[in-house]
């Protein structure tokens, strides 16, 4: 199974350190996936959530592309990556708002918070205590809960 942190948290949500970049590597360096929420405004590469607050240099993405789980947050971040990797040779990215399920850039079934698709990643499955048995993986802020 796929263990993804999701913006960094491990053993629950920590809303002063999501998607800072350091705490994305330490989640790694743990040997776990990352979800990072990526914005590109103005020409820059930006990680944060309701808006863009980390700016990160393009070899933050390069060194750690196998482990992250690209969530574009705005048009222009889904642009450049499309520009940049065209069909997800290299990076795994995905845009979403209330979908039941989207597919990643690398073919992966992203579900939405409570839906249960089986071979698709299970997001936040704690929220309504989803079945993940059949899962390819889960997105969560207690992941090491699910080791």
């Amino acid at each position: 199974m796929i263990l993804i942190s999701h913006r960094g948290n491990i053993d629950g949500p920590n809303t002063d350190k999501e998607n800072k970049p350091s705490y994305i590597s330490a989640a790694i360096n743990r040997g776990y996936d990352c979800e990072v929420d990526f914005w590109f405004v103005n020409d820059k590469f930006i990680l944060g959530h309701d808006e863009p607050q980390y700016e990160i240099p393009f070899e933050f993405i390069t060194t750690y592309y196998r482990k992250l789980w690209i969530h574009c947050k705005n048009y222009e971040a889904l642009s450049k990556l499309l520009e940049i990797d065209r069909g997800g040779v290299y990076f795994n990215y995905f845009w979403h708002d209330t979908d039941d399920v989207i597919i990643t850039s690398q073919g992966y079934m992203w579900s939405n918070i409570g839906v249960e698709i089986k071979n698709s990643i299970a997001v936040l499955p704690e929220i309504n205590k989803d079945n993940i048995e059949g899962r390819l993986g889960v997105c969560s802020d207690y992941i090491i809960n699910y080791e």
